[in-house]
């Protein structure tokens, strides 16, 4: 089992354990790093987009760790949790990143998930943009535990635990069979982002395995450990690749109760380290 703990702690340095309840993505500037748009407003429609991220030194940085096979990760999402698009920009020499987005009229978040060279560890930056046009805000969709994304169904299982780590365990199939040749995406059989509901709150969530270890299956199931910063409400999207394709399926999702109750000692087996926060003890 030597990868769940080892290739993690090398990856995310700073964000294993209790480092990964806090939401990232909250601030525009972290440790000296800030993302910088080349317009916070735009018209809707199909939209280039460039940015920047400007190091302590005041230049934009141009060295990065890739992490999952890629030096920065670029989320979209409008802040009624619409329009979620995970996308990989391209750097030229000078550090400008470029992508095109779909936007719809409304307020989004950007989101950049970096570790730039010489940093300990990944950070996640955020900026509002607004998207000029007639804006038609969503409700939240309900809570889900089965969501469609083309012929494809995807079911959650696994309670998210505020404040400590839980396994949630996502089952691919294509009508209504199994789905056992999922391709790597991202070095991992998914790439999982949960948001906050209320600020979107970004959190890091870890696949468990990867391809190639020879004990990770390429599907029908997907696992990851995540933890909540807090109790609430959070909206996961979950990419994976069939066919060359990538394809998101979306849940809303509540947090259980306490780390103490019959579902999250379900999903919490004995070996995650979730149960050694002291106002949670109560079987001790």
């Amino acid at each position: 089992m030597q990868n769940h703990s080892g290739h993690h702690t090398s990856q995310h340095g700073g964000h294993v354990g209790h480092g990964g309840a806090t939401p990232g993505g909250l601030s525009v500037s972290e440790n000296g790093y800030t993302l910088e748009l080349d317009s916070t407003i735009v018209t809707g429609g199909v939209q280039p987009v460039t940015f920047r991220v400007m190091g302590p030194d005041g230049r934009a940085v141009t060295e990065f760790t890739p992490e999952h096979e890629k030096a920065l990760h670029f989320i979209a999402v409008r802040r009624d949790t619409a329009g979620f698009q995970h996308v990989h920009p391209v750097m030229d020499e000078k550090g400008t990143w470029s992508v095109e987005l779909a936007l719809e009229p409304g307020d989004w978040r950007f989101f950049a998930d970096i570790h730039p060279a010489g940093h300990d560890g990944t950070m996640t930056l955020g900026i509002d943009v607004a998207v000029a046009g007639q804006y038609d805000p969503r409700p939240l969709p309900e809570v889900t535990r089965a969501a469609r994304a083309d012929e494809f169904t995807v079911t959650l299982d696994g309670e998210l635990l505020p404040g400590a780590a839980s396994e949630l365990t996502l089952t691919v199939s294509r009508d209504g069979r199994p789905v056992t040749d999922l391709q790597p995406y991202l070095a991992a059989y998914g790439h999982l982002v949960a948001l906050r509901v209320g600020d979107l709150g970004y959190l890091h969530v870890h696949p468990e395995g990867e391809p190639g270890d020879g004990t990770t299956a390429p599907g029908p199931e997907i696992a990851f450990v995540a933890t909540a910063p807090s109790a609430g409400t959070y909206r996961l999207f979950l990419d994976f690749q069939h066919d060359g394709v990538v394809r998101t399926a979306e849940f809303t999702v509540r947090t259980a109760t306490t780390p103490g109750s019959d579902t999250a000692s379900k999903a919490a087996p004995a070996e995650h380290p979730g149960h050694h926060h002291g106002d949670h003890a109560h079987h001790h």
